[in-house]
């Protein structure tokens, strides 16, 4: 049974860093690509931070506009782990955290959650201002 688990999520006043990681279980996320989403209440999932093979094995990663230049995505295929690296928190970053994985991602589907078959249950990150 494929499993993701996240943690590192907690109460952080705005300006500063969290670091949040994902176990992945059950198989090896090698050649998958895998991304960050969040959802704030009453919003829908978004995507945050991922990372795709480009082609001989070539690791690309994306971020969403909102967190560029704050935020780092990165993964330890050796210990099947996810990071995100969060830094200059801000108040609408508060929202719960999502890890994610899917084998088959492209350019056009990696922002999108319904291109994902696997999830983690989430874990929650509060900014205070």
């Amino acid at each position: 049974q494929v499993q993701l688990l996240e943690s590192g999520g907690g109460l952080v006043q705005a300006g500063g860093s969290l670091r949040l990681s994902c176990a992945a279980s059950g198989r090896t996320f090698t050649s998958y690509g895998m991304a960050w989403f969040r959802q704030a209440p009453g919003k829908e999932r978004e995507f945050v931070a991922g990372t795709r093979w480009n082609g001989g094995w070539i690791l690309t990663t994306y971020y969403a506009d909102s967190v560029k230049g704050r935020f780092t995505i990165s993964r330890d295929n050796a210990k099947n782990t996810l990071s995100l690296q969060m830094n200059s928190l801000k108040p609408e970053d508060t929202a719960v955290y999502y890890c994610a994985a899917d084998q088959a991602l492209s350019i056009a589907t990696i922002q999108k959650a319904s291109s994902y078959d696997y999830w983690g249950q989430g874990t929650q990150v509060t900014v205070s201002s």
